[in-house]
């Protein structure tokens, strides 16, 4: 089966971005996701936005400010919006059947937070057999009690690197890498 691309864009929600939740390289980071997101348009790939929904914990309500992507980020109509209810963006939610139903088999993963609903999102995804491309410079996360936030991104990223994959392949690469990839240029079949 050839390679379908879906671009994976996580929790990049205002209510995570706050001065008391400063994230790191903010910036850099909505810079290189919008870049990469006009990639995907233009290759007719999807670009799916996950919004953390967090109703029954009384946070991240639908419709309020929190809840809202931030405004630097460039969104489409045709890009997809699903919300997700646990770190992992699968859990009962309807990424698997949206998905299965784009003919979806690698994903490229960004946003936020590195160590919480990215990490728990990339191990979901390697249990299905997505083959999974972490782009290594466009995810982030906060300070920790014991570890700086900048230490946390490398760490997982090293992590990522040294899993043992399932059906699908798992691999962490950089924006420019990606950007440069002949391969990932190819328009893929609608």
């Amino acid at each position: 089966m050839k390679n379908r691309k879906a671009l994976l864009i996580i929790d990049m929600q205002k209510g995570s971005f706050t001065p008391k939740t400063p994230r790191f390289d903010t910036n850099g980071i909505v810079n290189r996701i919008n870049l990469l997101a006009e990639i995907f348009r233009e290759s007719n790939l999807p670009v799916i936005f996950i919004q953390h929904d967090g109703t029954e914990m009384g946070e991240f309500k639908p419709n309020t400010i929190e809840w809202e992507l931030l405004d630097e980020l460039k969104v489409s109509p045709n890009d997809i919006t699903i919300n997700k209810y646990a770190n992992d963006v699968f859990y009962n939610s309807i990424l698997q059947s949206k998905l299965t139903e784009l003919n979806i088999n690698e994903l490229f993963i960004t946003g936020c937070a590195t160590d919480f609903c990215v990490e728990s999102t990339i191990q979901s995804a390697l249990t299905k057999d997505y083959n999974i491309i972490v782009v290594e410079d466009a995810h982030t996360t906060g300070e920790r009690p014991h570890l700086k936030a900048e230490k946390v991104i490398e760490h997982y990223n090293w992590v990522w690197q040294n899993m043992i994959p399932t059906k699908g392949k798992i691999e962490v690469k950089n924006f420019e890498d990606i950007k440069k990839s002949a391969d990932f240029l190819i328009r893929t079949e609608q």
